[in-house]
């Protein structure tokens, strides 16, 4: 019989956080190969455990994006564990963590009335697009390494609800990351991330001024990874635009999320975001 006593919770480790995207992976959300690291980043004390008897139960991800920002995700519970409190003390202790911060979520359809009762509102849906990779057009984009990270922030801010330096920054240099861009004018316009996964590459963040600049990432992204792999792109679903252009390289929707905010005052320019970027951070 399992001890049902009432768990412990403290940071993660950073060698917990990979055992928490091993819970992610069984529940199907197929997390990259490299997360983990590039998570730990952007916040380290932004990952809590839950613990009974000394064993890992339960997680969350709570990271603080600066003084006003913060992004809940990876809210999994043991099977074993479910419906005896154990989820609503982390819960409780996440939300503590964020303290007056708003907050932001990507979460399965089935618990948006859940967290519409903990005083979040919808915002918007994301969709799963699932496609293979194919070869062919994208020329023009440049490694986004090679440019001045200035203008990668610059052109990332207006599509996040505050600074992300520290987690890009992981993002974009983490081995096994592809990241590129399109310059316009002297400045960047556009920029991209693929990265291998469980299951294929993901897609994200995708951000561009216009779709046609979208296109062409999207299709030098994937030029990046063998032909005919699995690529998947997480669209908000405001951004029609980003739709078309996902049906248009032949994806097909396979899942979504409920993209809720408590307490957000200003929300990102979901016109310019092609593609988000995890689930799990935002």
């Amino acid at each position: 019989m399992h001890n049902t006593s009432a768990s412990h919770i403290r940071p993660m480790c950073p060698g917990e956080l990979g055992t928490a995207l091993q819970w992610a992976a069984r529940e199907g959300w197929n997390p990259g190969l490299h997360d983990a690291a590039c998570f730990y980043a952007a916040d380290p004390q932004g990952f809590l455990v839950g613990l009974v008897g000394g064993e890992p139960i339960a997680c969350i991800s709570v990271v603080r994006y600066g003084a006003d920002y913060g992004f809940l995700g990876l809210y999994i519970v043991q099977p074993e564990y479910r419906g005896r409190g154990h989820g609503w003390a982390l819960w409780q202790a996440g939300m503590a963590h964020l303290g007056a911060r708003a907050v932001g979520l990507d979460g399965v359809v089935a618990q948006q009335a859940n967290y519409r009762r903990s005083g979040f509102a919808l915002a918007h849906r994301n969709v799963r697009y699932q496609g293979a990779a194919r070869h062919g057009g994208g020329g023009g984009a440049v490694d986004l390494r090679t440019l001045d990270w200035q203008q990668v922030l610059d052109c990332d801010r207006p599509c996040f609800p505050a600074g992300r330096a520290a987690f890009l920054h992981a993002w974009v240099h983490q081995d096994g990351h592809r990241a590129l861009g399109l310059m316009q004018g002297g400045r960047l316009a556009a920029y991209g991330v693929i990265r291998p996964c469980l299951q294929g590459y993901k897609i994200g963040p995708l951000i561009a001024d216009d779709a046609a600049q979208a296109e062409t990432l999207l299709r030098a992204l994937m030029a990046c990874v063998p032909e005919g792999s699995a690529v998947f792109l997480d669209i908000p679903q405001p951004n029609a635009a980003a739709v078309v252009l996902a049906e248009g390289c032949g994806m097909a929707p396979v899942f979504e999320t409920a993209r809720m905010y408590k307490g957000a005052s200003r929300l990102p320019d979901m016109q310019r975001t092609f593609g988000i970027g995890t689930f799990e951070l935002g």
